[in-house]
């Protein structure tokens, strides 16, 4: 590795621990060891949670959407050890929880509502939001690139999500599940595939 790109790569991680130094104070919590990589996209922070040793790709948006005043405590929160690529979308009114350990690959879309489409004179974008229900994300899952997890979905412990999979139901612990829309194509009693 070259002594230039070597250099760009420390002045990147030194820029985002600072960066990550300067905003953590907006936050509900934010644990030790954790980085936001920049640029970083947000709303409402003091109703997010980062956990100890996060990883925060860069171009995340995590957003807090109309968070019920009455209700304590964070909205998004996100667990020790979560790791997110990069381009990644959490939007919350209610709950949504990314566990222990879980890898988010790149451009995954999590979100706890849907928005009205009753309104024809009305752009959707400002008729407001329904069908919230909490979103959670098992301790250890593996979340593919481009997957969209939908209102209502607890994905299980240690189960993965294939690529571009749009998940409408829960996937069960230690599953795998693909497709749009996903379905467990291996359970946890069925034995992995050794190939040749």
């Amino acid at each position: 590795m070259s002594i230039g790109l070597k250099s760009y790569q420390l002045a990147k991680r030194i820029r985002d621990k600072m960066a990550t130094c300067l905003i953590k104070s907006g936050f509900h919590g934010f644990g030790k060891r954790s980085v936001i990589s920049l640029p970083f996209r947000s709303g409402m922070e003091s109703r997010i949670t980062v956990g100890d040793g996060v990883y925060i790709g860069h171009h995340c948006w995590f957003e807090v959407m109309s968070a019920d005043e009455a209700k304590d405590g964070p909205v998004i929160r996100v667990e020790d050890g979560a790791s997110f690529s990069g381009f990644c979308t959490i939007t919350a009114v209610s709950s949504v929880i990314i566990g222990k350990g879980a890898l988010i690959a790149r451009y995954v879309h999590i979100s706890d509502h849907t928005h009205r489409t009753a309104e024809r004179d009305i752009p959707i974008k400002d008729q407001g939001v329904a069908g919230i229900r909490p979103v959670r994300i098992g301790e250890g899952a593996w979340i593919g690139q481009g997957v969209v997890i939908c209102p209502g979905v607890t994905i299980g412990r240690n189960a993965v999500i294939g690529a571009n999979s749009v998940v409408r139901e829960d996937v069960p612990d230690f599953s795998v599940a693909a497709g749009a829309p996903a379905r467990i194509v291996r359970r946890p009693e069925q034995k992995i595939p050794v190939l040749p």
